[in-house]
């Protein structure tokens, strides 16, 4: 599905750093973080497909990395330059495929969280592998029957915590549930992709910082635990709370260890 230029907001002048973000979110969740490097660089947070003004998923077509990915080609500097690539969740898995596509343009890549929960199936995690196919189950399941609400509890509660869904007011429940819809073809995409671990070592940039939280889901702790094992030029990072949305719920914390990789 092809796309000419995906919705976008930008803010700086410089190197070009990328930011994709995670699924429901959009754009925005980066705000925080590209007020801190608007200063030194020109910052490009992209809507994936469904968040937004960028189109929808075509139903009729199963997603790929590679599709979500080739949206970060219209912000490769023409001149030739090289860019960095930061992502959250999803969109860290999307930013491994987009420095794979782009590795000759891609100096350095930030995941923060990432999911490729396909890896847990190829390296053996069969109990965090299990984990992701049962969210991804509910989410399909319910998507396809329009239980938007059921989907987005179950999703909310295990990213976020038990009884986060409790907790939110009902219009937060209504909106969150309406983002979750381009979640439904997500999954195909990062349980379905075929890149094996020992490629990514040969395609991935050296300079690739890994950031997770010691309180995040098993599912993230086996992926970074598979990551520290195959790749040891890599950078790893931890902060202590805030679980897979510390992105957002300690930018505080989150937000210079992306800066300081990104120097």
């Amino acid at each position: 599905m092809l796309v000419e230029q995906p919705d976008f907001i930008e803010a700086g002048r410089g190197e070009t750093v990328v930011l994709i973000h995670s699924s429901v979110a959009g754009a925005k969740q980066w705000r925080g973080l590209m007020k801190v490097l608007a200063n030194d660089y020109h910052v490009v947070a992209i809507n994936l497909f469904g968040y937004g003004a960028t189109p929808g998923w075509n139903e009729g077509k199963t997603q790929t990395l590679r599709d979500q990915a080739q949206l970060v080609e219209p912000f490769l500097p023409a001149d030739g330059s090289k860019i960095s690539i930061v992502g959250h969740s999803f969109g860290g898995s999307v930013a491994m495929k987009a420095a794979q596509l782009y590795r000759d343009r891609v100096r350095r890549l930030v995941l923060i969280e990432p999911n490729p929960f396909y890896l847990l199936r190829e390296q053996g995690c069969h109990e965090a592998y299990a984990e992701a196919v049962s969210l991804r189950d509910t989410i399909k399941e319910c998507g396809s029957a329009d239980r938007w609400e059921v989907a987005a509890e179950k999703f909310a509660n295990y990213w976020a915590g038990p009884g986060s869904w409790g907790e939110m007011p009902e219009d937060r429940k209504t909106k969150f549930a309406r983002a979750l819809k381009p979640n439904f073809f997500e999954w195909d995409a990062v349980m379905h992709e075929d890149t094996p671990f020992i490629e990514w070592s040969r395609v991935l940039p050296r300079d690739t910082t890994v950031i997770s939280s010691a309180d995040t889901v098993r599912t993230i702790k086996e992926i970074v635990r598979l990551m520290e094992g195959h790749f040891p030029d890599w950078t790893f990072d931890t902060v202590a709370q805030g679980g897979h949305m510390a992105i957002m719920s300690k930018p505080e914390e989150v937000n210079p260890i992306v800066a300081g990789a990104l120097r």
